[in-house]
């Protein structure tokens, strides 16, 4: 390498990738940690989400308010946006309402309108493999990475039969560094022991699927320069009342990496 390009290499900027991982209403403390690093100005190159990770990062990314976002959790009800499927086919909930909520944040909008450029996970159910988006409608792309199989009906786009991206890439580092990001920073909101008593089909799914994918989530994680892990111990994957405990924890959790963060980007404190 010539004097000039390894002085090039030196002052080039790097592309910082934000990740925001699965985890349904735990997720709802990237509302938390988005709040955080907005205060602190600090900014993305990059946002990649699966699942609820990439409804709040679409809504980010956009350069939405991140209260809208916060008002958005805190008035969910889960019960109220149930519509079940009769008979059941391919999932005990048909979706529509949900999608409903996710075109009330993100409107028509494209990926071309993106402020942020911004990448979408979702799963192949018919193949099992991964699926990126970068294009198209957002509300579509978000959707399908929230479909939990045997919950939600699942959604064929392209000729996909498409589900929750966090099946296959639940904290998807990876997918940050197959578009160049030179650090990531990650969310992971995923597993956690002992959430407490196991009430229903809908709680067997969630638990089932989160032990089953625990490892994997572990070592996708840990491909990040910076894990940001909001305590959630108490919080299961369908505890939307516990809103905003969950974002409370991903404000605190975002605070504690806040000098980690600013040191690797050559912030100041």
């Amino acid at each position: 390498m010539s004097i000039g390009n390894k002085i090039a290499s030196i002052f080039k900027k790097k592309k910082v990738a934000l990740v925001l991982g699965g985890g349904s209403a735990r997720g709802m403390a990237h509302i938390g940690v988005l709040k955080v690093l907005q205060i602190e100005n600090i900014k993305f190159d990059l946002v990649v989400g699966t699942s609820i990770g990439a409804f709040i990062g679409a809504n980010y990314a956009l350069g939405n308010d991140i209260e809208g976002a916060e008002k958005m959790a805190l008035k969910f009800k889960a019960a109220e946006n149930l519509d079940f499927t009769i008979p059941p086919t391919m999932g005990i909930i048909k979706g529509n309402k949900i999608y409903g909520i996710i075109k009330s944040m993100l409107g028509d909008n494209t990926f071309s309108d993106l402020k942020i450029p911004l990448a979408i996970v979702a799963t192949d159910i018919e193949n099992g493999e991964e699926v990126v988006f970068t294009e198209g409608p957002l509300c579509d792309a978000v959707r399908v990475s929230c479909s939990y199989p045997g919950i939600f009906v699942p959604q064929r786009i392209g000729g996909r039969l498409l589900v929750d991206g966090g099946i296959v890439n639940t904290v998807p580092v990876s997918i940050a560094r197959q578009m160049g990001a030179d650090i990531v920073v990650a969310v992971d909101v995923g597993f956690c022991v002992n959430v407490g008593e196991i009430k229903s089909i809908f709680s067997v799914i969630f638990q089932t699927y989160q032990i089953m994918g625990d490892e994997l989530n572990r070592h996708q994680a840990k491909q990040a320069d910076i894990i940001i892990r909001p305590d959630l111990i108490g919080i299961d994957q369908l505890a939307f009342d516990k809103a905003m405990t969950a974002i409370e924890s991903g404000e605190r959790a975002a605070v504690e990496k806040l000098p980690e963060i600013k040191k690797k980007l050559g912030v100041r404190p």
